[in-house]
Parts: C-alpha cells; structure tokens; sequence
C-alpha cells in the first residue's frame, strides 16, 4: 500500500477517520448504508491497519450493494481488508 497523502478540510485541518471498534486483532468499520463505494475514509482505515499490523473489517447489511471500486481495493489489499454482510 502506498504512503497516503493527507487530505484537509475547507478551514485547513487535516482530515482523518476513526473505526467503530477494535477487537482481536481487527479494526471494524460498520456502514448502514445500501450501496458502498470506496471512500477516503476507508482508505484511511485501511492505512491505519497496515500500520496497526491489523486487519479492516467493514461490516454491512445483508442486501447492501459493493462497488466494483470497492470489490478492487480489497481484492488489491490481499486479505488486509474484509467485508462481512449480515
């Protein structure tokens, strides 16, 4: 994975992302949201579980939709990151 280059908001503070939880050896980010992209904030998490020597866990609802974005960066991540429907 390559070095993330920060981003920053309108007033100048660099932007960041925080998991919903950690457990085990995982970070998890759980997302309610019917059809998911790869976002900035996943990315983020992503970085931050490499680094953390951890693994990403985006937890979704059974029906939800992945992109094809989406559905790359994880399959290019190796087993880094995982998405869990139920």
């Amino acid at each position: 994975m390559k070095e993330m280059e920060p981003r920053h908001t309108k007033k100048g503070k660099v932007r960041a992302a925080r998991p919903d939880g950690e457990k085990d050896g995982k970070i998890y980010l759980v997302k309610a949201t019917m059809h998911l992209r790869l976002t900035y904030q996943i990315r983020l998490l992503a970085f931050m579980a490499k680094s953390r020597r951890k693994k990403l866990v985006i937890l979704l609802k059974e029906d939800a939709v992945v992109h094809e974005t989406l559905e790359a960066f994880v399959r290019e991540m190796r087993g880094l990151v995982k998405i869990e429907k139920g």
